[in-house]
């Protein structure tokens, strides 16, 4: 899986933005992340736990989990 990042000003509408990059061939999904709340990015992480527990996704789930800890503790 690959992942592309987008940075956008605050006047954005990013459900629009959101919306427009599904329509594109070869968009499984898309998702909002808010840095300045860091709380929600991790409460996803943990949400995805379940799933990829389920499927046997352990090094997915740790890089995940280990990529969003040192991130917020760089800043």
């Amino acid at each position: 899986m690959k992942y592309i990042k987008i940075n956008t000003d605050q006047k954005a509408d990013l459900e629009m933005l959101r919306n427009a990059i599904l329509q594109l061939k070869g968009v499984n999904s898309a998702e909002i992340i808010d840095e300045e709340n860091p709380e929600s990015e991790l409460k996803k992480a943990f949400a995805k736990t379940k799933e990829q527990l389920k499927k046997g996704d352990y090094e997915t789930l740790v890089n995940d989990i280990f990529e969003i800890l040192t991130k917020n503790n760089s800043k």
